[in-house]
């Protein structure tokens, strides 16, 4: 097989209403400061820069820190404290932000979610903190009935109407593995299918991709196309337990794979650097299923208790999730989460619902993913290793030229969708691929710094040609990453 061209094929993306908000604005910056020197006047700010205000704020605050979020309507970083100390309000407005004093801290959240996780770890449920109401939101979908229901809303109760709340989701917890075009295993029973999510370099400087966990852990050698030869092969998968992502490394070291997020019709996102999410930012996922969607984060470190794979009595628990409002379904596993600035947040993990209804998806951070595996986004060479932290590797500047290649060509591994691994059971008599998560390799993975969006569109079929023509054949090692192989987190990587 030819060298790969960075991501690939995801296939055309439909015309939808997320793509307008992306481009060709996608790297426009919204700061407008307001508050240029002016003491205790928030900062308008755009959702990344929040983030990194949100965490100095915490380091600051310490005890009194009892979480953040963004006001997208306002473009402001809201503080939620719990010492009405007039110093630490100062302070958290000297820094920018709206203060709001709450009664739960960070720690008797921290409580809550323990006890929760202690007597409710039920499949089907999941919980988070949500700073906007600084409670714990509770979720249980449409399997949660009986004493199940019983048992979780008991203890809800006895966490106090102040602490928690219980919400109920029509859909059910899954991991979305089937459908779209993207990355394919053949294992015993018929194949598997996943999305690819960004491309990385890992920590040894070869051109590889993260994508779900669950579909590193459900197959070990993926191909761009459902009967082709594997171009990648899995390094390290996380699942259940603290993730679920995988670093996939490309079989020829020549790969080149950019980092941008394919979004369809020829256009493409540059994907610039790793960063932390922020509840109430907007957001957008590309998976190659249902193509590109954008929402807002509802929740932070949350845990999910999907339904077992492989037990039917057993129960897959996964905790450090991000949680949206941003629609997904099978095939879109693995799919990227990213920022309209080109942040890479995310890749797609499960969650329940569907594109019609809404529902609620979960998505691995990126940034946790890097820290664990070691690789880094964009190139690799000079300052990667600086970067291989949570990931806010100084941009893609810090990849010189062969920043755009960064990582496995992400796009042709779209990653593998949350349930696709349950093993080649799962998916037995899928047919070639059908079953396990999105789309193998359509969904080019955006790799965070350089590529920017693996050519999902671009890369249509199998070989797909990158987008942008950001593959730069000198630099292999852009591929940042031992991204966290999440099998299927395309971000941005093309729809089918």
């Amino acid at each position: 097989m030819p060298k790969r061209k960075a991501a690939i094929a995801v296939g055309g993306v439909a015309a939808l209403g997320a793509a307008a908000l992306l481009l060709p604005n996608a790297n426009a910056s919204q700061d407008k400061d307001q508050a240029s020197g002016t003491t205790g006047t928030a900062k308008t700010l755009k959702a990344s820069d929040a983030s990194g205000l949100a965490a100095q704020l915490q380091k600051i605050l310490g005890d009194a820190f009892a979480g953040s979020y963004y006001d997208s309507a306002r473009q402001q970083l809201v503080v939620n404290v719990v010492n009405g100390d007039d110093n630490v309000v100062v302070q958290a407005k000297k820094a920018g932000a709206v203060v709001r004093q709450v009664d739960n801290s960070t720690a008797e959240l921290k409580a809550a979610a323990r006890t929760l996780k202690t007597k409710a770890t039920i499949p089907g449920t999941s919980w988070a903190v949500d700073p906007r109401t600084n409670k714990v939101l509770v979720t249980a979908d449409a399997t949660v009935t009986g004493s199940k229901w019983n048992r979780l809303q008991s203890t809800v109760r006895s966490l106090g109407s102040g602490m928690a709340t219980l919400k109920k989701s029509s859909g059910t917890f899954k991991t979305f593995v089937s459908g779209g075009d993207a990355i394919f295993s053949q294992v015993q029973g018929g194949n598997v299918r996943c999305s690819l999510g960004f491309n990385v370099t890992a920590s040894d400087g070869s051109p590889a991709f993260l994508t779900a966990g669950h579909c590193g852990v459900a197959a070990k050698d993926w191909s761009d196309s459902q009967t082709g030869q594997p171009i990648a092969t899995v390094d390290q998968a996380t699942f259940p337990g603290a993730g679920d992502f995988s670093l996939v490394k490309y079989n020829d070291p020549a790969t080149q794979a950019p980092s941008e997020v394919n979004v369809g019709n020829g256009r493409t996102v540059q994907i610039n650097q790793a960063a932390d999410a922020t509840v109430g930012a907007t957001v957008f996922r590309m998976g190659s299923t249902t193509g590109l969607h954008d929402g807002q984060v509802t929740g932070l470190d949350a845990t999910v208790n999907f339904q077992s794979e492989t037990d039917p009595n057993g129960v897959d628990t996964v905790t450090g999730l991000i949680q949206t409002n941003v629609c997904a379904e099978p095939g879109d596993s693995g799919g990227s989460l990213f920022t309209q600035d080109g942040s890479a947040l995310g890749l797609t993990s499960g969650g329940s619902g569907d594109c019609t209804n809404g529902g609620e998806t979960f998505f691995q951070p990126v940034t946790t993913a890097l820290q664990a595996t070691g690789a880094t986004l964009g190139a690799g060479g000079a300052g990667a290793g600086d970067q291989a932290g949570a990931g806010d590797q100084a941009g893609a500047g810090d990849q010189s030229g062969a920043g755009d290649q960064s990582g496995a060509g992400a796009g042709d591994q779209s990653g593998a969708g949350a349930g696709d691994q349950a093993g080649a059971g799962d998916q037995s008599g899928a047919g070639a691929g059908d079953q396990s998560g999105a789309g193998a390799g359509d969904q080019s993975g955006a790799g965070a710094g350089d590529q920017s969006g693996a050519g999902a569109g671009d890369q249509a079929g199998a070989g797909g040609e990158q987008i942008g023509g950001s593959a730069d054949p000198s630099a292999p090692s852009d591929a940042s990453g031992s991204g966290a192989a999440h099998d299927g987190s395309s971000s941005l990587t093309g729809t089918r």
